[in-house]
């Protein structure tokens, strides 16, 4: 069975595949690269772990990876980059567990939380990690300790980063759960290559039409902004968002769930194409790819040879939700 979804003169098509899986679970976003003839893996619950194989077909778990400094609550590694000599840039979703008062975590399975985001570097591989700090949080004022919802009480985070192909800026692209309804969404920002060794200070998010606030406590323009409030009855808001420069139609694709009740029911696997990550007006409205209520979307490109990764595919790609992939997308222009 196979269906077709067209976005900004992009035609992506969805053909079953027999079942692939990471060897551990995955929690967010699932970053990859290669290193000499294998390929790399990090997924994450609260902990990264590494894995390796030929691809992304034979993977086995290595274990977790270690950090050499401490941070409250968990980390989940969402995006990395090689650099040329084999250094390798991180970025993390942390969720302090001690953010919020005590008494909002009473009677929960999971602890309440605002997540931030940071920058972390590895000199091995990805086995071992310096924390680089702190770049993207909301101040004290975006909280909302007195109606959270059903995850978050405020916080910036569920997010992927990309270099764009002047490789003059990283680009995020990341869920903002504002107490203000009109800050939340799926929101952007950006910091220059040469920044990439000393980030914090260094990131500036979307507002108003320009790269203008700090990334640390400053206001967002969303670039596809919540149509329900996170803390009201009915949200309806994009989150989660996968993003990959796709060779064969020469534009980013970038993938995001939808979450349609204050549970986080899910709403199907949305999909957007751009040309220019610095122009959120050029990224036109998500298209509905997939009727399906599994969280985080990504593609990790099948063409071995070629290197592909979770930041760069072309003409067929793998679609993994929540570690699993069960399709196949090919990407042609229409």
């Amino acid at each position: 069975m196979s269906t077709i979804s067209h976005v900004r003169n992009v035609q992506i098509e969805v053909e079953d595949a027999p079942e692939v899986a990471f060897p551990v679970n995955a929690d967010c976003n699932s970053p990859c690269w290669w290193q000499g003839g294998t390929f790399y893996l990090l997924t994450s619950t609260g902990q990264p772990v590494r894995s390796s194989g030929e691809n992304v077909f034979s993977m086995t778990a290595e274990g977790n990876v270690a950090y050499t400094a401490y941070r409250d609550g968990g980390r989940w590694m969402e995006a990395v980059f090689q650099a040329d000599d084999g250094t390798l840039f991180g970025w993390y979703h942390n969720e302090p567990a001690h953010l919020v008062p005590p008494e909002m975590h009473e009677g929960r399975r999971f602890p309440m939380t605002a997540p931030f985001i940071g920058a972390a570097v590895s000199y091995d591989n990805g086995q071992t990690w310096d924390d680089l700090g702190l770049i993207l949080a909301g101040g004290p004022e975006t909280l909302n300790l007195e109606a959270p919802n059903f995850w978050f009480a405020g916080g910036n985070g569920d997010f992927t980063v990309i270099l764009d192909r002047q490789q003059a800026f990283f680009y995020f692209v990341f869920g903002t759960y504002y107490r203000d309804a009109s800050q939340q969404g799926i929101s952007l920002a950006r910091m220059r290559f040469e920044d990439l060794r000393a980030p914090v200070g260094k990131v500036m998010k979307w507002r108003g039409g320009s790269f203008s606030e700090p990334g640390l406590g400053g206001r967002v323009t969303p670039i596809f902004p919540a149509q329900g409030d996170w803390y009201g009855s009915e949200p309806d808001a994009f989150w989660g968002p996968s993003v990959h420069w796709n060779t064969e139609v020469g534009q980013y694709v970038i993938l995001m769930n939808r979450a349609v009740d204050r549970n986080w029911k899910q709403g199907g696997i949305y999909v957007v194409c751009t040309t220019d990550l610095s122009d959120p007006g050029s990224w036109r409205e998500p298209v509905r790819l997939l009727e399906v209520d599994g969280w985080y979307p990504q593609v990790i490109g099948s063409d071995t040879a070629k290197r592909e990764t979770d930041r760069e595919a072309g003409a067929s790609a793998r679609l993994f939700i929540h570690g699993k992939s069960v399709h196949t997308l090919r990407f042609s222009r229409r």
